[in-house]
């Protein structure tokens, strides 16, 4: 019998939070990358990567207890979300222009996300 409870208030905000913080990942890792030297090593101990990676490790673990609640298939679609938090927040933090076109492909996301959702649920 399928579960119809996986969409709790406790499970969407960690969906919610683990994206958010792979999302700001992405951010401080292109960050980063305007500091890095292959050449030089001792760039690759910047303050971004290492906050970058540490946010990642805090998700990854975020992500395992998501996938020990919920079923795979309806937790994954929530990815598609970073799609727009990642272009926003490059936007806020980096100052990187944020283009109608992410916005409109934000809205065609979050239209497949609602639509698996709304079949998780029956």
């Amino acid at each position: 019998m399928l579960r119809t409870d996986y969409f709790t208030l406790p499970n969407i905000a960690l969906i919610l939070t683990t994206l958010l913080l792979l999302s700001l990942g992405q951010v401080l890792f292109k960050h980063a990358s305007s500091q890095i030297v292959l050449s030089q090593p001792l760039t690759w101990l910047s303050l971004p990567l290492l906050a970058a990676l540490a946010i990642y490790a805090v998700a990854t673990v975020l992500w395992l207890l998501v996938l020990s609640r919920v079923p795979l298939s309806v937790a994954f679609p929530f990815y598609g979300l970073a799609f727009l938090l990642v272009p926003a927040l490059a936007a806020l933090i980096l100052h990187e222009p944020l283009r109608w076109q992410v916005l409109l492909g934000g809205v065609v996301i979050l239209g497949g996300i609602a639509i698996t959702a709304w079949g998780a649920r029956a």
